[in-house]
């Protein structure tokens, strides 16, 4: 099973396919994925040909990065593609002392802020040492957002474009890294990033679903304008696009408020009229933006992620997206498969 099509990230020569698989999961978030089933979740995303992972600092304390190395560590270096991310620094605590939610069982390190020039480059040489990989090509400044970031986030953003960035831009200069971007929770995070420095693509968490299409006003035509790509994280809207409209369904790690129970089962209709997934619909809309390279999916269990590879490859009839836009529950402009 292929996990669909290669993808070109930004303005660089890698290359990404378009599902790629994120490890917040095997950083245990909310409960314990073990040893094995990490190490079975990788080899079977390699297997599928997925050529794309994304981790992070933050996912897992550090563990996330440890499992990711583990995984890749004898692959041809060439053959994939690494991202991760600075604005947290690690540091060695007693397990005692760490507030380790939402992560479960997760690496012995607190984490700390730092979107200083010297706190980025202590972030990604830390990484490279968790990773005991060579290189990461792509690394995203994380967390700038309101979403995280609250009150504080004018001036985390500040702080970052001057100090982050600043690093980032280095490290690209000298070849150390291919590309840099944003990870966040807001697509106008992004766009004002984008608007303000010179960044190669965005990892997007959740803001350009089959829900949610207000990115298409400004900052996904400023992409395709500035050559910068984007990774879409949380498309099923941290749930209710892959289990459908059912009680207790999640969106965006809430229960689904009423008018989103509706919209999304008013969706499935035309899914059950078409014998398509819901899932498959959800996954195959993001990439099919031109700005969009990769669809990134974390995944529990090798069930899971068979789940996923299986969507990307469903058969999805032109006239099931001419439907959702005849019937109001898509965009106009929104680009679609085909």
């Amino acid at each position: 099973m292929k996990p669909a099509v290669m993808n070109t990230f930004g303005r660089t020569d890698l290359e990404v396919t378009s599902f790629a698989f994120g490890t917040a999961p095997v950083g245990n978030i909310f409960r314990e994925i073990d040893d094995a089933t990490s190490e079975a979740m990788f080899d079977h995303a390699w297997e599928a040909g997925v050529r794309y992972f994304d981790t992070a600092p933050m996912y897992g304390h550090g563990l996330s990065e440890l499992r990711t190395g583990h995984a890749l560590r004898w692959k041809n270096r060439d053959d994939y593609v690494l991202s991760s991310k600075v604005g947290r620094v690690l540091h060695p605590a007693p397990r005692g002392s760490i507030d380790f939610a939402p992560w479960v069982n997760a690496g012995a390190f607190r984490m700390e802020f730092d979107y200083s020039y010297d706190g980025t480059m202590r972030s990604f040489e830390d990484s490279l040492q968790r990773l005991g990989l060579e290189r990461i090509d792509i690394v995203f400044i994380h967390d700038i957002d309101v979403y995280t970031r609250g009150a504080e986030q004018p001036e985390v953003f500040r702080q970052a474009m001057d100090g982050c960035y600043r690093a980032l831009a280095r490290l690209r200069d000298e070849k150390v890294v291919k590309a840099i971007g944003v990870g966040v929770n807001e697509w106008e995070v992004c766009h004002e990033a984008l608007k303000q420095r010179d960044f190669d693509g965005f990892l997007l968490a959740g803001r350009y679903t089959l829900l949610e299409q207000d990115a298409l006003n400004e900052f996904l035509p400023l992409c395709e304008e500035r050559g910068a790509s984007v990774v879409v994280g949380g498309g099923f809207n941290s749930g209710i696009l892959a289990t459908g409209a059912k009680p207790g369904a999640k969106y965006n790690y809430a229960p689904a408020p009423e008018e989103i129970m509706t919209r999304v089962a008013k969706i499935e209709e035309v899914c059950a009229d078409y014998d398509v997934p819901l899932a498959a619909a959800a996954l195959q809309f993001v990439v099919a933006h031109p700005a969009v390279a990769s669809f990134c999916a974390g995944t529990r269990t090798v069930g899971q992620l068979e789940h996923n590879l299986a969507w990307m490859n469903h058969p999805i009839p032109a006239e099931f997206w001419t439907t959702l836009k005849d019937r109001g529950l898509l965009r106009q402009d929104a680009p679609v498969p085909g």
